[in-house]
Formats: structure tokens, sequence, C-alpha cells
């Protein structure tokens, strides 16, 4: 049985689909599918198609974990479950769900010598403009950022006693389907599309951190890679063997950083063409805006992870079939 929480959010649910593809479904999925403001549709559509053998609420789950009445085998734990919402300030809600509950699993995943892959983020580095996953770079902006640190950190200092693998992904920008739940947190792709789409405009900020208008830059990465990238830690790929025996904390992200008039440009020529207009910097973000992100990819490659990343233009047309239909 391979696991994966946060199953119906943005990043498992195409994990899950990709594991199909891959001939497994013998998938626990494990969420919370109670409302939450901070969305903006059901999570649950985005297991539309999906083939898993069982659901679990998170509640539920954490309480098996903690009674150790998990007696099946378990082939690796593909850990997307987090709160995401990098405007969420409350500390002790997000240290709950995104350092506790990642714990829990981890001690459970070493226990049995299964392979543990979990989702980090480049929120991590803050404002830095060096993103190696180094100490001195790692300065968050927000409690997000800063409770997948702490847990990061964690998990490195178990580094020397870790027989089994471990790997930690610091996401990047992500984009792709299934993220039409996310509202003020779904990609800059989903909501440029929803506006060309309904007034032929592409609204992006103003210049800001000594970038022009519409230059800031971010390292978008498409979700499909991420997919690829957990299994192949997890040694879920077709053809693998086994989990590659990796301990480290890498970025997951393409290396490449792109400005938002790119992502316009990608956009129109898969949805039509449209105009660009700017806005004003919200008041609410100032502090915690990262203006650029680029992965440094080294660790990912030094780990044995070898892929080309699909590239902002291919992830436009893969994210958006419809268009071209």
């Amino acid at each position: 049985m391979i696991i994966v929480t946060g199953g119906a959010g943005f990043i498992g649910s195409n994990l899950i689909h990709e594991l199909n593809r891959a001939g497994r479904t013998d998938i626990l999925v494990v969420d919370n599918l109670a409302p939450a403001p901070n969305l903006s549709g059901p999570k649950f559509l985005n297991l539309h198609g999906a083939e898993f053998s069982d659901y679990m609420d998170k509640r539920e789950f954490r309480e098996v974990l903690k009674s150790g009445a998990i007696d099946v085998k378990v082939d690796a734990i593909l850990h997307q479950g987090a709160c995401s919402n990098t405007l969420e300030d409350d500390g002790r809600y997000m240290m709950d769900n995104n350092f506790t509950y990642s714990k829990e699993l981890l001690h459970f995943a070493l226990d049995h010598g299964t392979p543990f892959v979990y989702a980090s983020t480049a929120a991590v580095y803050g404002a830095s403009t060096s993103f190696t996953p180094e100490p001195a770079n790692e300065r968050p902006l927000n409690v997000y950022g800063y409770s997948k640190l702490v847990f990061d950190n964690y998990v490195r200092r178990l580094m020397p006693e870790i027989k089994s693998t471990v790997v930690g992904l610091r996401y990047f920008n992500v984009y792709g389907q299934r993220e039409q739940h996310k509202g003020r947190m779904a990609s800059v792709l989903h909501h440029f599309t929803k506006q060309l789409k309904e007034t032929g405009v592409i609204r992006m900020f103003e210049g800001s951190g000594g970038y022009a208008d519409g230059e800031q830059r971010r390292d978008f990465v498409y979700v499909g890679d991420l997919a690829r990238i957990n299994m192949f830690f997890a040694g879920l790929l077709p053809g693998q063997k086994k989990a590659p025996d990796v301990h480290a904390v890498v970025n997951a992200g393409t290396g490449e950083a792109r400005t938002f008039k790119a992502v316009a440009e990608a956009l129109m020529s898969v949805h039509g063409p449209g105009k660009i207009e700017y806005i004003s910097f919200p008041g609410d973000l100032k502090n915690r805006y990262q203006h650029f992100t680029e992965a440094d990819v080294t660790g990912l490659r030094a780990a044995g992870y070898t892929d080309p990343f699909t590239t902002l233009e291919q992830g436009a047309k893969l994210t958006f079939p419809e268009a071209r239909e």
C-alpha cells in the first residue's frame, strides 16, 4: 500500500493520478474535506477518475497512527498534507498541521523502514536571493514557511541515524491541473487564465523589490514534474526496483526563473491574445512576498533525479488542454 496525505489537494491528487498511470491503485488517500474559508471550491472533485483502495480523514488517520493500528505493509509514504495558506497567522494551528503531524508520520516511516517523501517549500527562503538549501539562506517571511523549516531542521538533525529513504522536497511555484479549489493560493497561471477568459486583460503587480513592471521572477514548476520526483525518491516510477538510498532536503524547481510577463505570454499563446495591465502592490503582501525565486537544483541532481523539467510554455499547454481542442 502507498499512503498519500493531502491526497485530494492540488499536488496530492495529481500524484494519485500519476500513480494510477504507473499501474498503482493500492493507495490510501488521507485528507480533510471539511469546508475552509480559504478554499474556493470542493477538493474532492480533484479525485474524479482516480483509483484508490481507501480514504481516511486526517484526524482519524492520526489517531490510527498513534495507536499503531496500521497492520498492512506500506511501500511508501508521500506526505503532501499541510496547511499551505501563506496568509494564515495562527501559529499553533500551523505548527500542529505542518510540524507535529509530519513528525508523527516520519517516525512511523523510520520505525518500519518505509520510504518517506514529504513536501517542504521554497517559502523557507523568504526574501533571500540565494536558494541553496543552507541555513544562511533560510529566512521565512511567514509562519507557513517557518513551520516547514522547523520540520526540515528536525529531519536534518536525525540524518545520522536515518537508515531508510527520507527526502524533503522544497517546492517552488507549482502550477498545473486541479488547483481550482485553492482560491487566493492558486498559481498565477490559474489567476491569469481566469482574468484573460473573463475580461481579456491580465492584471499583474507593478514593479516591486527592485524589479520593473511584470519583471518579478519566479521558478515556475509543473505539477506533473513534482509527481514524478516524489515517485522517483519513493521507488515508484515504472521500472524502478526500489527507492534510492537518499537522506536529504533538496529543492524541487526547474532551476530557471521566468518573469510574470513570460507567464502571460505563454497563456496568451494557449488561450488567445489579450492585454496586460499593472496594479498596485497589495499592502498585506509587502513584507511577505518573494520577488525572485530560482531553485538551486544541485542537490536534487546529486540525489539521483536527472529527468528534464517541463518548460513554462509546455506546461501552459498541458495545464489547459481544452484550450487547444
